[in-house]
């Protein structure tokens, strides 16, 4: 075997060897998400998730979000949260307002863990959309758009999931470019 050929047959079964490690712990917010680490432990350190760990810490559903769930997480990201109205995380950070802020978090979780397949299935099932009902109680709409996951609140506001199947040791993640609200 040429030296040539022998190095590309190494470097193959080296990227081969590397891609389910990096399947398993993608990067989100520039670090790795751990699949053995818990929603709350992995989304502190995504930098495109401040805002929502600020009002997660906020709304005191660390130890929630902590637990054994297993929970599927639709998690806004920094840009999200920007696209509401001015002053609004600032408002609903404050102690007065945690109820709401808390109807707010729990409605972009799920009990249960769904992976984007199994989403994209249920859309099927559905007709081109299913219904989940939230941790908050009001429930959520999923759709499809070509081979994106669509998510649709109780306002009509759509999110579409921009980093899917975010596996964790207590349930999933799906990051979201929109706000849900109830």
């Amino acid at each position: 075997m040429s030296k040539t050929l022998l190095r590309l047959s190494l470097a193959l079964g080296l990227a081969a060897a590397a891609g389910p490690a990096l399947a398993k712990n993608p990067m989100v917010g520039g670090a790795p998400m751990y699949a053995n680490k818990t929603i709350v432990e992995n989304a502190v350190n995504s930098k495109d998730h401040t805002t929502l760990v600020a009002a997660v810490k906020a709304a005191g559903l660390v130890d929630t979000l902590s637990g054994p769930g297993p929970f599927t997480v639709f998690a806004p990201t920094n840009a999200a949260f920007a696209k509401l109205p001015p002053g609004t995380v600032d408002t609903l950070v404050q102690p007065q307002n945690k109820a709401q802020l808390t109807s707010i978090l729990t409605y972009h979780v799920v009990p249960g863990v769904y992976t984007a397949k199994e989403l994209m299935a249920a859309v099927r099932q559905g007709g081109g959309q299913a219904e989940l009902k939230t941790v908050q109680g009001e429930p959520l709409t999923v759709t499809t758009k070509g081979k994106a996951v669509m998510v649709t609140d109780a306002k009509g506001n759509t999110a579409k999931v921009t980093i899917a199947n975010v596996m964790q040791s207590n349930g999933v993640i799906h990051v979201i470019n929109t706000v849900l609200m109830p």
